[in-house]
């Protein structure tokens, strides 16, 4: 293996894992292509669900690149803890004076971490390159939601920040044990510490998009908790940069439907019926949002139809949930 003490070393290459074997072989794999010096980069895998396949398969590629490779590491980190926490344990084991944060499913391109580094000229602290997200001409609602990424001003998946600014910071909120949020709150701080953020358009990661189980914008809306501590942190921020409203769509549902099903208990079976046609049309309103500019195959139509019934009254509960665990005031 090339020498990697600490004097050649310019980047460490931080990757938390999850138990997704496949996913995690495809990124060391792009990793182990950089053009970049083997000598002047590291790899810390951190397993966030620690087991022997995990790592095995770290092993394995240590083994197979021993020779010409990076120095590759696997850190376990007790857990699920989320990514935040395995981000943190990643870049406190890290030994080069930048760290470079990816994720187990992105791809980087050959010249990711040369392009990267070279935008780390003195005085830059923080670089974010370009994540290029492939989805159809016809994309299904959750490979439209994750071409955002896209345009994000500070992604976790392809970003470059020098270890005195992770320590300023005590690195990634902790408290963000699922990936909506930590991203926006790392960001936000880097903002209100007056931390400029380099673009390098040429340091690209892609992030393929899985296909999602059906329904599983139910699942995923239980994330929305979340919203509530980010909120509670970047009051400003977040009505600046994530939503600049409540979504009033979602409690005008939720009322409607509750009226009406007061009025029928009540035996006021005119106003119970008046409430349920309001529901079905802001309801009709919402699935016909979402199926805008997305595939109409029909299991996904079917998808989206179920859960925009469901969406609603789950999105309300979470948020409401997320302001009494926070303690803020936000709907």
């Amino acid at each position: 293996m090339p020498a990697t003490d600490d004097a050649t070393l310019a980047v460490s290459v931080v990757v938390p894992a999850c138990g997704r074997m496949d996913l995690l072989d495809r990124n060391l794999d792009a990793l182990m292509r950089q053009g970049l010096d083997p000598a002047r980069f590291e790899i810390v895998v951190v397993d966030d669900e620690p087991n022997h396949n995990t790592l095995h398969l770290v092993a394995g590629w240590r083994t197979r690149t021993i020779e010409r490779g990076p120095r590759l590491s696997y850190v376990a980190n007790p857990g699920p803890s989320g990514p935040a926490s395995a981000r943190n344990r990643g870049w406190r084991a890290a030994r080069a004076p930048i760290v470079a944060f990816t994720t187990d499913d992105a791809v980087p391109e050959a010249t990711w971490l040369a392009e990267g580094l070279a935008a780390c000229q003195d005085g830059v602290d923080v670089v974010c390159g370009r994540i290029r997200t492939p989805v159809p001409a016809r994309p299904t609602e959750q490979q439209r939601s994750a071409r955002v990424h896209e345009e994000a001003d500070f992604t976790s998946a392809n970003c470059f920040l020098r270890k005195p600014v992770l320590e300023r910071l005590e690195g990634f909120d902790e408290r963000f044990s699922v990936p909506r949020g930590s991203d926006a709150d790392m960001h936000f701080r880097l903002l209100e510490h007056g931390i400029a953020i380099a673009r390098a358009p040429r340091a690209l990661v892609v992030h393929p998009v899985r296909l999602a189980p059906w329904g599983a914008s139910l699942l995923q809306i239980r994330h929305a908790v979340f919203d509530a501590l980010l909120y509670k942190k970047h009051p400003a921020l977040y009505r600046q940069k994530i939503e600049p409203r409540p979504r009033w769509d979602h409690y005008a549902i939720v009322a409607v439907l509750l009226l009406g099903l007061a009025c029928l208990l009540m035996g006021l079976t005119i106003f119970a019926t008046l409430a349920f046609a309001a529901w079905l049309l802001l309801t009709i309103r919402l699935c016909a949002h979402r199926l805008r500019g997305v595939a109409h195959t029909p299991a996904h139509v079917a998808d989206l139809v179920l859960t925009s019934a469901l969406l609603p009254p789950l999105a309300v509960f979470w948020r409401l949930t997320g302001a009494l665990r926070y303690r803020v005031r936000f709907a």
